[in-house]
């Protein structure tokens, strides 16, 4: 099981891969007005993460995802639901 910290890590070194800006990447980074993402790059980050840590993640988790701390608490979640923690 990945840890938050790990989780996050992954995250944002994702959206860095994703994002052409140079912004210092936090948790508090918001996903749509700071970084620039649509919904395609969403997705896309979405399917990323969904292989790295060998999960599904529900598209309507997605509806209240603002920052990278509300994606990496989401992903936190499902993995913990998966593995049954």
């Amino acid at each position: 099981m990945a840890s938050y910290e790990e989780i996050l890590e992954k995250v944002i070194s994702e959206l860095s891969a994703l994002t052409a800006t140079d912004a210092n990447l936090t948790e508090n980074s918001e996903l749509v007005t700071e970084l620039g993402l649509d919904s395609f790059k969403v997705l896309d980050l979405l399917m990323d993460i969904e292989d790295e840590f060998d999960i599904s993640m529900p598209v309507n988790m997605l509806a209240d995802v603002h920052t990278v701390k509300d994606l990496a608490e989401r992903i936190h979640t499902v993995i913990n639901t998966e593995t049954g923690t």
